[in-house]
C-alpha cells in the first residue's frame, strides 16, 4: 500500500513574493560523462527548457554565473586535486596515472572534455546564489547544476567533482552565524556532513536510504563529533518510502530543528533520484511528495538556497525541477506541458507528472518513530542555537571588470584553518551592509585572524605614516638639490607616485583596507612599499635631517 499526496495539498499563496534568482549556464548540457554513464548534465538543460516555456522566466531575475576559479574552489579543495582536476583530460590521462588513483578519478567519475569547466559552472551557480542572498538582492537562489554532495576535500566521488554545496556555505557563513543544510537525495550527503563534522556553525540534515547502498555512511548515531556533536543528523530510511510517510517524518524534524538551531540561511538540496522510478533510486516518492519538502521549506521564510544533485530518469528530473521553481514563484504549473525542443521525450501522456507505483513499503511506523525519537532526543539533550564570535566581516572585492581573476586577486584562499575561517563571521544582527553594487562580486578573501597581533602592526603602520607625513615634503625638496639628476629621471618615470608621497601619502592610505596593509602589501606602489618598510632608526635619522634643515 501507498500514498501519493494529492496535488491540491501543496498550498501556495500567490501573494507572497519572494525575490528568486535562477542561475543557469547554457553549457552545462554541453558535458557528458560518457557513454552509458547514468549521470547526464543534459538534464539541467531540459528542466530549464520547461522552466522558461512555462513563463517563470517573468517572474524571476535569471543569472548566468560566472564559473568558479581555481582559487575559490581551493577554498575546500585542496590546491593539488584542484590542479591536477584542471589539467587532466583523455588526451592526456595516462600521463596522471597515480593521480588518477589517489584522487578517485575512474569509472563512477571519469575524466572527459571540459570537466574543469564543468566544475567551474557548478561550483560558480552555487557562490553566486551564496553572495547574492548574503547582501540582501533575492530570498531564494536556484541553481539545479549544483547539489554535488558526494565530493571529498581531495578526492571525487559518486559522480561528483567539486563539492560546490560546501564552498556556497562557506560564502554564507561570511555572512550568517548558522546554516541548516537539509538533503532529500536518496544518496546520503557524506561529502557536506564530512566537510562540517566538526563545527557547530553547520547542521547538516540528511534523509536517504541506509544499508548496502552507496555511499555507506549516514548512519542514525553518526552525529557530529567535538563542537559538532549533535549538529549532524541522519535520517536512514528504508526502501519505498511514500510521500505520506517521508511527510510524516520530514517536516515535524525539520520544524524542530530549525525552532532548535535557528539557522538565519539554509541550503536544500533537491536530487531527484528519490523520486520513483529513477534509475539508481529505490524511494517511491512522486513529484507532488518531493516538492512538499522544498514548499515546506520554503515556509519558514529563511533565506533559502535550491541545489540539484542526483536523478537519472532525466524526464523526471526535468519535469519535478521544473514544478519546484513554479512553487518557489508561489505558482502551481498547468499538469498540459507546454511544447518546447524536447518535448518528444515526455512521450507517451507529455503531462508534468511524476506518480508513484505499487512498489512496496518498508519503513514501519515503529521503525521511524524510533528513528524521529532518537533524533528529538539528541536534539533536546544540547544546547540551544551556538553563539557567534563577533569580528568584522571582510569586505566584498571591489568590481574588477575584464580583468582576470586569477591575477587581479593577489589575495590568501586558503584562510588558515577552520577555525580561523570561522572567526570571521559575525551574525547577520550586528553587520551592516555596505552600498549595493551594480555587479555581484564573490569573496574570496579570507584570512586568519591574529587578533592582538594585527592591532599592534596597524598601530605600528600609522605610527611610520604620520611620520611620514610630517617629514615626508622637506625630505623630498632636500634629496632633489642633492640629488638632481638622478631624482630628475626617478621623477619623469614616477611623477604620479612622488606627488602622492609628497601629499603624504594620505589618499593613498585611505583606500588600502586594514587586510591588504597586513596581508597584502604586495598591492602598494612601489614607493609606498619603499616607504612602509623604513626601520625606526631611519625614520629618526630623517627627522633629524629635517630640523638640520629647517
Amino acid at each position: 500500500m501507498y500514498v501519493q499526496l494529492p496535488f491540491d495539498d501543496l498550498k501556495v499563496d500567490p501573494t507572497q513574493k519572494k525575490r528568486i534568482a535562477y542561475f543557469y549556464d547554457a553549457d552545462i548540457g554541453n558535458y557528458a560523462y560518457g557513454a552509458g554513464h547514468p549521470m547526464k548534465p543534459h538534464r539541467i538543460r531540459m528542466a530549464h527548457s520547461l522552466i522558461m516555456n512555462y513563463g517563470l522566466y517573468k517572474k524571476m531575475e535569471i543569472y548566468r554565473a560566472k564559473p568558479a576559479t581555481k582559487q575559490e574552489m581551493c577554498q575546500f579543495h585542496t590546491d593539488e586535486y584542484i590542479d591536477f582536476i584542471s589539467r587532466v583530460s583523455p588526451d592526456n590521462l595516462d600521463l596522471f596515472s597515480k593521480e588518477s588513483v589517489k584522487f578517485n578519478v575512474g569509472d563512477d567519475c571519469p575524466v572527459f572534455d571540459g570537466l574543469f569547466e564543468y566544475c567551474g559552472i557548478s561550483g560558480g551557480g552555487s557562490m553566486e546564489g551564496a553572495a547574492r542572498l548574503n547582501r540582501g538582492k533575492c530570498d531564494v537562489a536556484i541553481n539545479y547544476a549544483g547539489g554535488l554532495h558526494h565530493a571529498k576535500k581531495s578526492e571525487a566521488s559518486g559522480f561528483c567533482y567539486l563539492n560546490d554545496i560546501v564552498l556556497g556555505i562557506i560564502e554564507l557563513l561570511r555572512y550568517h552565524p548558522r546554516v541548516l543544510y537539509i538533503d532529500i537525495d536518496v544518496h546520503h550527503g557524506d561529502g557536506v556532513e564530512e566537510a562540517f563534522y566538526t563545527t557547530d556553525r553547520v547542521m547538516t540534515c540528511s534523509f536517504h536510504k541506509y544499508g548496502e547502498f552507496f555511499p555507506g555512511t549516514g548512519e542514525l548515531r553518526d552525529i557530529g563529533v567535538g563542537k559538532g556533536k549533535y549538529h549532524s543528523v541522519n535520517v536512514p530510511l528504508r526502501d519505498g518510502i511514500d510521500d505520506a510517510t517521508y511527510k510524516s517524518i520530514f517536516e515535524p524534524l525539520i520544524s524542530k530543528i530549525v525552532e532548535w538551531y535557528q539557522p538565519s540561511a539554509i541550503v536544500l538540496q533537491c536530487g531527484g533520484d528519490s523520486l520513483s522510478g529513477d534509475r539508481l533510486g529505490c524511494f517511491n516518492l512522486s513529484m507532488e511528495g518531493h516538492a512538499n519538502c522544498i514548499n515546506f521549506v520554503k515556509s519558514f521564510n529563511i533565506p533559502l538556497m535550491v541545489l540539484g544533485g542526483g536523478g537519472y530518469t532525466m524526464r523526471n528530473v526535468a519535469r519535478t525541477w521544473a514544478f519546484e521553481s513554479g512553487l518557489l514563484n508561489n505558482v502551481k504549473l498547468p499538469t498540459e506541458l507546454p511544447y518546447n525542443e524536447y518535448y518528444e521525450y515526455y512521450a507517451p501522456n507529455y503531462t508534468l507528472e511524476v506518480r508513484s507505483s505499487n512498489m512496496y513499503n518498508q519503513n514501519s511506523p515503529e521503525f521511524l518513530d524510533k528513528v524521529l525519537t532518537t533524533i528529538l532526543t539528541n536534539l533536546e539533550n544540547t544546547k540551544h542555537a551556538p553563539s557567534v564570535q563577533m569580528n568584522n566581516v571582510p569586505n566584498d572585492p571591489e568590481d574588477l571588470g575584464d580583468v582576470e581573476e586569477d591575477t587581479a586577486m593577489a589575495i590568501d584562499t586558503k584562510g588558515g584553518s577552520e577555525m580561523a575561517r570561522d572567526a570571521q563571521i559575525q551574525p547577520e544582527n550586528e553587520f551592516y551592509e555596505e552600498d549595493d553594487k551594480d555587479k555581484e562580486e564573490r569573496n574570496i578573501n579570507i584570512v586568519e585572524d591574529t587578533s592582538n597581533e594585527n592591532n599592534k602592526m596597524i598601530t605600528e603602520e600609522k605610527e611610520k605614516e604620520e611620520e611620514e607625513t610630517n617629514g615626508n615634503s622637506s625630505v623630498k625638496e632636500e634629496e632633489t638639490k642633492g640629488n638632481s639628476s638622478g631624482k630628475e629621471e626617478e621623477t619623469n618615470g614616477n611623477s604620479s607616485v612622488k606627488e602622492e608621497e609628497t601629499n603624504g601619502n594620505s589618499s593613498v592610505k585611505e583606500d588600502v583596507e586594514m587586510d591588504d596593509v597586513i596581508e597584502d602589501k604586495a598591492n602598494l606602489t612601489e614607493g609606498d612599499a619603499t616607504t612602509t618598510e623604513l626601520t625606526e632608526e631611519e625614520l629618526k635619522e630623517i627627522q633629524e635631517l629635517n630640523n638640520s634643515v629647517e
